[in-house]
């Protein structure tokens, strides 16, 4: 596995493989000299449909002859590369996942409270799809 992202050409561009740079945003590398050098030297643009993205993980399902160039990738464009190269319901629980964590961290106290506003365990259990145990718990504690 390498450090490096990979732009790539695919010959098909029916083919779901890696995300389009320009579905991502502003990419740091794309205003590069190498970035643009190669884009030209293959007859390409920065927004044609067959130009794709791989993030590093996934670097081994480049298609084997595929025009490939490694490109570094911020953190913060690497996150945004993860969320789009994905189908899109991987993507879109990844968002969820990431929504609920930021919910979840104040679970215990809302519990809490909700309980000392008069809210039965019961309820509480049906409003929030939490196991009951866990509202048992956070009662007891």
């Amino acid at each position: 596995m390498t450090d490096d992202a990979y732009l790539f050409l695919l010959d098909d561009a029916s083919v779901r493989l890696g995300v389009s740079p320009a579905a991502v945003g502003d990419l740091a590398c794309m205003e590069t000299t190498a970035v643009r050098a190669w884009l030209e030297a293959q007859g390409s643009t920065p927004t044609a449909p067959e130009l794709r993205l791989l993030p590093p993980e996934e670097t081994g399902a480049l298609p084997e002859g595929a025009e490939r160039l490694p490109v570094p990738l911020s953190d913060e464009e690497l996150s945004r590369v993860r969320q789009q190269s994905g189908p899109e319901v991987l993507a879109r629980v990844e968002r969820e996942l990431l929504s609920y964590r930021d919910c979840a961290d104040g679970r215990d106290d809302l519990i809490g409270r909700a309980l000392a506003a008069g809210v039965s365990p019961h309820r509480i259990v049906e409003l929030t799809g939490e196991d009951p145990a866990t509202v048992t718990a956070a009662a007891a504690g």
